[in-house]
């Protein structure tokens, strides 16, 4: 390869480099709008709830430090479909994606404080 060729190589590579942080950043941006969108927000205000009621149930003797551990991790593996969903749907979730979520939110719901 020549040094001019090299040379716009180069060039050409940084410029790529460049736009695709400049096209990540504004999706970022984008993706914090998105999580504020009003059935993401409904699904992770559920998930926060029933961290706090796991909390309580642990402190107050209700559950085990395993039942709580176990529901946690329950918890997070729906948030983390939540965001995989979201991440699918340019930052949304459609309304039957919600619905599942909500099904599997509420099948934990009821092992807290059994």
């Amino acid at each position: 390869m020549r040094s001019t060729d090299l040379k716009q190589f180069v060039a050409v590579a940084l410029l790529s480099a460049f736009a695709a942080g400049a096209v990540g950043s504004a999706m970022a941006a984008d993706g914090q709008w998105a999580k504020d969108h009003p059935r993401r927000a409904e699904v992770n205000k559920r998930l926060n709830n029933q961290d706090k009621r796991i909390h309580q149930e642990r402190k107050e003797g209700e559950i085990t430090k395993g039942q709580a551990a176990q529901l946690h991790k329950e918890d997070r593996q729906i948030r983390g479909e939540e965001r995989a969903m979201a991440s699918q749907n340019g930052g949304h979730i459609t309304k039957q994606e919600q619905r599942t979520l909500n099904q599997q939110e509420t099948a934990v719901s009821r092992q807290i404080g059994k």
